[in-house]
């Protein structure tokens, strides 16, 4: 993965390190433990220097494959569309007009340069459009003379009245529940100068995840959509099915509480029963 290169170590003095006591041993053992990172420095540069020969090395062997691979995609009608579209983080930042200006795609390359960390350049080839007449429209990321990184792009030559980035959005709604991003508003003003960062999150997102395997988006079809909603209907059969237990439950309660007041009701009259004919026995006794 291309990024800029890490902040090199600061370098500190330990030998004038003083301890806030005067245990010497402590002063030593901050020296022993900077010696080792400087080691651990040492072979962490190391290291990324033999990564990047074997990025190089296998970028070279990957690209028969990755040319191969795009004679295929050639044969699919729509496919780079489909994939943009399916890609859940590409996906908020794109228009419906995106979506259709994006039905011209014909084919997709991204290109990492000799070094591989000085970075990369993606290139996006169209098909004769009513939109802009550009074939190819590209973004180039690269690190300055100062290490830090920057971008060129192709400026779009729209045709009359199909400025895609000049437009309000018409799908705001959409946009406030699905975009992390509040720009763009089109998918094509990653193609301005854009201060934006998330321009390059953009770049990131097409070179480290949709290039190096856009079939598994392209296949993300409405069915996984329609069984991640399935799992919803089950779940929300579950919770009927528990709230008419919670009724039938509180219907055998209140008939559990009927048959008590019928029962008391009974007792009531009983007792009742009991006192009446006490009282006919001490007026007999009265009588006699």
């Amino acid at each position: 993965m291309w990024a800029p290169p890490a902040k090199a170590r600061k370098n500190i003095n330990y030998d004038d390190y003083e301890a806030d006591t005067s245990d010497k041993e402590h002063q030593e053992a901050v020296q022993r433990i900077n010696a080792a990172q400087n080691e651990i420095d040492i072979l962490n540069e190391e290291a990324g220097e033999e990564i990047l020969k074997i990025e190089q090395k296998y970028n070279k062997l990957r690209q028969p494959f990755f040319q191969r691979r795009s004679e295929a995609i050639a044969s699919i009608p729509h496919f780079w569309a489909t994939t943009f579209v399916n890609h859940p983080q590409v996906s908020a930042l794109l228009e419906k007009e995106d979506e259709e200006v994006l039905r011209y795609l014909a084919r997709v390359e991204v290109m990492e340069f000799e070094d591989i960390k000085s970075g990369y350049r993606i290139d996006l080839y169209f098909d004769e459009n009513p939109y802009f007449e550009n074939k190819v429209l590209s973004r180039e990321f690269r690190l300055n003379e100062n290490g830090e990184p920057s971008s060129e792009f192709t400026e779009i030559k729209w045709k009359p009245g199909k400025d895609l980035t000049k437009r309000p959005s018409r799908t705001l709604a959409k946009a406030s529940r699905k975009r992390k991003y509040d720009e763009p508003e089109s998918f094509f003003t990653w193609f301005t100068d854009h201060p934006d960062a998330n321009a390059d999150e953009l770049g990131e997102l097409i070179k480290e995840d949709i290039w190096p395997n856009p079939l598994q988006y392209y296949l993300l079809t409405d069915s996984d959509d329609d069984s991640d909603e399935d799992s919803d209907d089950d779940s929300d059969d579950d919770d009927d099915d528990d709230d008419e237990e919670e009724e039938e439950e509180e219907e055998e309660d209140d008939d559990d509480d009927d048959d008590d007041e019928d029962n008391e009701e009974e007792e009531d009259e009983g007792e009742e029963d009991e006192a009446d004919d006490d009282e006919e026995e001490v007026e007999e006794k009265e009588g006699d």
